[in-house]
């Protein structure tokens, strides 16, 4: 006897249906075809002890089991539910007059529980893509999955839950859930808010730009001067997630098995903080079982670098084509991986060796070859895509036992989100344009040409500062996104010498001057 069911196997972003064929024949043979991983082969035994569990026999005869596509590698435990319910209908134990119209996934504990697998919501958009009356998951996933509408999703605590619903012996009921309510309502709530922060008023004027227009930055500034603090409030101020950018955000962290139990979209922006340890392949994604790195987790929302000269300087290079291309291609002998990476990169670090170079509380021992030389760890060609570089000092302890509490986020995000609408309604033409900081040299040059005093004053930072060349246009996309904060058509004098004063780094003799 031959029985199909159907599942789906997930590459990178990827999903692809998969139908498992059982054929039953007399005999005492146990064949297995398809090119699965060892998670999915060692499943037969956890078949076997599951359905000895919930009732029933491993079957016994000539069993020749292939996932189809044959040529398609399948890893992880996600088979485990659908090749159990086919080897039973297959035997005769259960009759399915439905079967091929679910698709099921699902890891089988050795009690016949049901464990979650990653990558239930690609998988439920595959499902209805494939005009498959309805999915049938682990209960842990169904909120997850739940998230696409016109497919119905079955949340099953069990392998007897299953066996009972397909057979028609219990009925159950799909879930249903209001995915744009609670996505609305999820996205104003925030643990951290720049309210807390006290004092540093430039340099959160600094973030604002930054959020304002999407453009990577760095703070540079003594032990204890706020730097991740204020890091790590940049997304409360992010405009709001779309439901498309939610959707496709969800995605990533789905398949990287990043949501937790119960979770449905991701209504914040992410926020990744990787520690500086971390590797080439987990920061942009690959292995030797695929799995979308920390740019790709990142996107949508900000990758935080602390401390990024201890990072490896090898590592940070790999950076340097996702910030321009805002994708990622891992080719592999035995794979091509395509990822997005659309994300603000922000980044922290001490000034030089000693960490106080410029305090004015401390006295810095570093001499101007090792303040160089530590801050070259940063390449230039990584610097050169950072288009906002800010210095921070410490806030005195009378200033900060003194000061009001900041301006909340909801405030200043109110003034992002405004700017980020000009920038939208700007680039309504240019498709894979939607920020200031994606313009083109084309673009900067119809969008963010200054007025003849601008022109002057750019003219003289670029000579009396010892501006670098490709100081240039940063400053021109910054000053953009100053005057969309204002309202202003026009890019003026004074937008050029805020977004001059945020190129510090470039400065020729930044080691050797005193701050």
């Amino acid at each position: 006897m031959l029985v199909k069911t159907y599942c789906a196997a997930v590459n990178g972003l990827e999903v692809t249906t998969v139908t498992i064929e059982v054929s039953m024949n007399p005999g005492v043979m146990y064949r297995f075809t398809g090119l699965g991983d060892t998670a999915v082969r060692e499943g037969r035994d956890r078949i076997a002890a599951a359905l000895q569990q919930t009732g029933y026999k491993f079957p016994h005869g000539d069993i020749t089991v292939n996932m189809a596509p044959a040529d398609l590698r399948k890893e992880g435990s996600s088979f485990d539910l659908p090749l159990a319910i086919a080897l039973l209908a297959a035997s005769g134990s259960i009759v399915c007059e439905e079967l091929e119209r679910y698709m099921i996934v699902g890891e089988l504990s050795l009690d016949g529980s049901l464990q979650p697998v990653r990558g239930a919501l690609p998988i439920a958009i595959k499902a209805r893509k494939e005009k498959f009356k309805g999915l049938i998951v682990p209960s842990q996933n169904v909120r997850e999955a739940a998230v696409v509408n016109n497919l119905e999703v079955y949340g099953m605590s069990s392998l007897q839950d299953v066996i009972n619903f397909l057979s028609g012996r219990q009925a159950f009921e799909p879930l249903q859930i209001d995915t744009r309510r609670e996505f609305y309502e999820q996205q104003a709530h925030f643990d951290l808010d720049f309210a807390d922060v006290r004092g540093q008023e430039a340099a959160k004027r600094a973030l604002e730009v930054a959020a304002a227009g999407g453009h990577n930055l760095i703070m540079i500034g003594s032990p204890g001067s706020g730097k991740s603090m204020m890091a790590k409030r940049l997304p409360s101020i992010l405009p709001p997630l779309s439901l498309a950018e939610s959707l496709e955000t969800t995605q990533i962290h789905s398949i990287a098995g990043k949501l937790g139990r119960n979770a449905t979209l991701i209504s914040q922006r992410p926020f990744r903080a990787p520690h500086h340890t971390i590797s080439e392949v987990a920061l942009v994604g690959g292995g030797s079982n695929p799995q979308p790195g920390e740019i790709s987790l990142a996107h949508n929302g900000v990758l935080f670098a602390d401390e990024l000269t201890e990072f490896n300087k090898q590592t940070l290079e790999v950076l340097r084509q996702p910030l321009e291309d805002r994708k990622i291609t891992i080719s592999r002998a035995k794979y091509s991986l395509d990822l997005p990476c659309s994300f603000m990169f922000v980044a922290s670090c001490n000034p030089c060796p000693c960490g106080y170079y410029g305090d004015p509380s401390h006295q810095c021992v570093c001499t101007p070859g090792q303040i160089a030389r530590y801050m070259s760890r940063i390449s230039g060609p990584l610097m050169d895509r950072i288009d906002i570089q800010i210095e921070i000092t410490p806030v005195p302890f009378k200033d900060i036992s003194k000061a009001a509490p900041g301006e909340p986020s909801e405030k200043i995000r109110e003034r992002v989100v405004k700017a980020r609408q000009r920038q939208e309604e700007r680039f309504r033409d240019h498709k894979a344009v939607h920020c200031n900081a994606q313009m083109t040299e084309k673009m900067i040059h119809q969008f963010a040409e200054p007025d003849e005093a601008g022109v002057q004053m750019l003219r003289m930072a670029m000579e009396r500062l010892s501006l670098s060349a490709r100081a240039y246009s940063r400053i021109l996309k910054v000053a953009r996104t100053i005057a969309d904060l204002e309202n202003s058509e026009k890019v003026q004098s004074h937008h050029i010498a805020e977004a001059i004063g945020y190129r510090q780094l470039d400065r020729g003799d930044w080691a050797e001057r005193g701050i």
